[in-house]
């Protein structure tokens, strides 16, 4: 201690009296070194008695009369947009913990944040750039240097050379400071070891660090920054959203008199979604609004590394381009850690550790390993990339040359989930398995786009066969459609000998988005002839309830019912169930309206024994509709509402939009005009959503039969020809609503002329 008290970079030096040496002085070496709380004025460290240093400030960021320091903080030259909240999160966590540190992926304004949190700290602050510093040693020299501590000039021979962590504790023991470390992950063990050395031995000491990793050190308190908050894709106020007001910001400044106004709103999403709400990549976008108009920004996010290649020339390098910033991160990672996120990448929205480890080839601890270094977050279970980080790795993935294999295993594995999943959406489990899936669906579907474009057909067939049930509940009808079409015309005359169930699925998905070309028709009439109606299907269950619906009606219904009699033999649980509703609509278009009732219940309780939701809502709609012919107006009712309950709970847009048209109709025979308007508008817009067209024709029926039963015949012609324009004429189950909108337009006519 003798020997930091004569440290000419410490302050006064205070000779020894006569007669002792340096190391004879105690007492004078522990006068040199305050007690935590010590009075400023009797601490040399807290005077900075050696003067004033270049910015007018005390070597120890004391200003001269009292003012607080602030040493490293810069004045910033452009306003802080949408971090209040983590603003406030980081003075709270300050004020709780004495190691606070900020994670997160590069370009997400952790420096940014630190810079503020700590120009709202009332004591002194020291914020200390490890961005230069290129190796371990290195980090308490350059946290000597921020807070004022010259090189001692040390005479080799009289006294040793000085450890900088014991000048540092010397410097900062019983000193009041907040000392930012920022962008430390290329450092993280050098900062991480000069951190704890520090805190221990200075209780008045609170660090903040900024990084891509934690420090992993007792006492740390870890606040992850996340990208900013982003709008949806549709919305009324995209100005609500923190990316949205960070790009008009840096846009105005660029090009003046920028303003988000409803000609550039969608552009202005559309840049902040793609970007993931990065605050680097946003400001690069807004930068480029010098030489292209908003339009070409967003049409050309495709290629961001290219379009985002321009920042300020007085950013560090790895800030000054899109590239440069997810570069810095993967240089950091090991090898191991490289193959993960360039494998990973083939996921499209992220994955379970499972699912990475079968995929990518590597144990999950890798996984976790990338989570912790900011390149992938954890998320409601899943490991998701950032769309930036992903197309980077992408990049990687296809010079590796690894890319066809990746993606190969990535569609298998979707194949087995499916083959999985499929037969538990038709049981008690069926919840779980649509919530599973609903995480799984954009994975699925690139699956299918790959195995359609890698001409693996067989895959590509069985994947979307499988998947049909989960499309079909949730109501994904033009989506797998175009994921169907796409297939089927790469297979042009091609058949698949042994998958012939998987041929027909795919044909009948593309039929349900309600397109009539001559090329549909073909095919529709080559399934029929490979699969009749009385077929039983033994590998895609859940065809035995579209395969009527498209390629019916029977010829014969005796024989029809003689089939359902027979079939139920032997068959599970589901397929019995289904065979009794089945039998059902045939007893009830036989005109055998009590048999059919019976059916309709022995139907439904076996989907309520085996917990089937969706098997209980189709046979509440065909019991409704059969009281609706009744004229039992109010059973009708009753049924709509708790087949409709049950279709919200399953979210299965389809059907809840099937049972506001139900609900409607009744309310129609009920004279509740207004509660069947606003069903059968509501059915309609959730019915244009998702591309069902034949309950989009049944919404714009009812709709037409309230304006005529209000008296607006013009408005109820209008509404009738639309359902008639909507309405799929080559399926079976819309002939009854195609003969209600005739008949009804004949009504209309026959009044027009009565009028007259």
């Amino acid at each position: 201690m003798a020997v930091l008290r004569a440290d000419p970079s410490l302050g006064p030096t205070h000779p020894p009296t006569p007669g002792t040496t340096h190391l004879d002085a105690p007492g004078a070496a522990r006068s040199a070194i305050p007690s935590p709380g010590a009075a400023s004025a009797r601490s040399p460290y807290r005077q900075g008695a050696s003067g004033q240093d270049a910015g007018g400030q005390g070597a120890h960021g004391q200003g001269a009369g009292g003012r607080r320091g602030r040493q490293g903080l810069r004045a910033q030259l452009t306003s802080f947009v949408g971090r209040a909240e983590e603003l406030a999160q980081v003075g709270a966590r300050l004020q709780d913990s004495r190691l606070v540190t900020l994670i997160g992926p590069g370009g997400a304004g952790k420096t940014r944040l630190a810079i503020e949190a700590a120009g709202q700290e009332p004591g002194d602050v020291c914020f200390v750039p490890l961005a230069p510093v290129s190796d371990g040693d290195g980090v308490a020299q350059a946290v000597l240097a921020a807070i004022g501590v010259r090189d001692p000039l040390l005479n080799l021979h009289e006294r040793p050379a000085l450890d900088p962590a014991a000048r540092l504790v010397a410097a900062l023991a019983g000193r009041e400071l907040l000392l930012v470390l920022d962008n430390c992950e290329h450092l993280v063990a050098a900062t991480a070891e000069l951190a704890d050395h520090l805190l221990a031995a200075c209780p008045d000491l609170r660090v903040l660090v900024t990084g891509r990793e934690a420090l992993g050190i007792t006492g740390e308190s870890i606040l992850p920054v996340a990208p900013l908050r982003l709008p949806p894709a549709e919305t009324p106020d995209p100005l609500e959203y923190p990316a949205v007001r960070l790009f008009a910001d840096r846009a105005a400044a660029v090009r003046p008199g920028f303003a988000v106004d409803a000609g550039n709103a969608a552009h202005v999403v559309r840049i902040c979604r793609a970007l993931d709400g990065l605050p680097l990549a946003i400001e690069l976008a807004a930068a480029r609004l010098r030489t292209l108009s908003i339009a070409d920004v967003a049409a050309r996010l495709d290629d961001r590394f290219r379009l985002l290649a321009r920042g300020s020339r007085t950013a560090l390098p790895r800030h000054q381009t899109l590239h440069a910033v997810v570069a810095w991160s993967w240089d950091l990672l090991d090898d191991d850690e490289q193959v993960m996120a360039r494998r990973l990448s083939a996921f499209v929205a992220g994955a379970r550790p499972e699912a990475a480890e079968r995929v990518c080839g590597l144990p999950e601890e890798v996984l976790f390993s990338l989570a912790e270094k900011s390149l992938v977050e954890f998320v409601d279970g899943r490991f998701r990339m950032l769309e930036t980080i992903r197309a980077f790795c992408a990049e990687r993935l296809e010079e590796s040359g690894e890319g066809d294999t990746i993606r190969d295993a990535h569609a298998r594995y979707y194949l087995d989930l499916m083959l999985a999943a499929d037969p538990l959406l038709r049981t008690a489990a069926q919840m779980e398995w649509l919530a599973r899936l609903d995480e799984e669906s954009d994975d699925l579907d690139a699956a299918v786009r790959w195995a359609t474009e890698s001409g693996q057909f067989e895959l590509g067939t069985r994947l979307l066969a499988h998947s049909a049930c989960y499309w079909w509940m949730r109501g994904h009808r033009v989506s797998s459609a175009n994921l169907a079409a796409a297939l089927l015309a790469a297979l042009g005359e091609t058949r698949l000998p042994g998958l012939e169930e998987e041929y027909a699925m795919c044909v009948l998905i593309v039929a349900w988005a309600g397109g009539t070309d001559e090329l549909l028709r073909t095919r529709l009439e080559e399934v029929r002839r490979l699969l009749p109606i009385d077929y039983l299907p033994v590998r895609v269950e859940f065809m035995m309830m579209l395969l009527s619906m498209f390629t019916g009606p029977p010829a014969d219904f005796g024989a029809m019912e003689q089939f359902y009699m027979d079939a139920v033999v032997g068959l599970s649980p589901w397929k019995e169930a289904l065979a009794s509703c089945g039998h059902a609509f045939v007893l009830q278009l036989l005109g055998r309206t009590d048999e059919a009732l019976d059916r309709f219940e022995r139907s439904l309780s076996g989907f309520r024994a085996i917990g089937e939701r969706w098997g209980m809502v189709l046979v509440l709609s065909g019991l409704g509709a059969l009281r609706q012919l009744q004229g039992d107006y109010r059973s009708a009712l009753a049924l709509a509402g708790e087949a409709l309950t049950l279709a919200r709970e399953l979210g299965a847009v389809t059907e809840i939009a099937e049972g506001l048209c139900r609900r409607g109709d009744a309310r129609t025979g009920l004279g509740d005009l207004e509660g069947a308007r606003d069903d059968f508008a509501e059915a309609a817009e959730l019915s244009r959503r998702n591309g069902s067209m034949e309950t989009l024709a049944w919404a714009l029926l009812g709709l037409g039969l309230v304006e005529a039963e209000r008296g607006d015949h013009e408005a109820a012609r209008a509404l009738l020809v639309q359902a008639r324009e909507v309405c799929p004429d080559n399926w079976f189950s819309t002939e009854d609503t195609r003969a209600r909108i005739d008949a009804a337009m004949t009504g209309l006519a026959g009044e027009a002329v009565s009028e007259r």
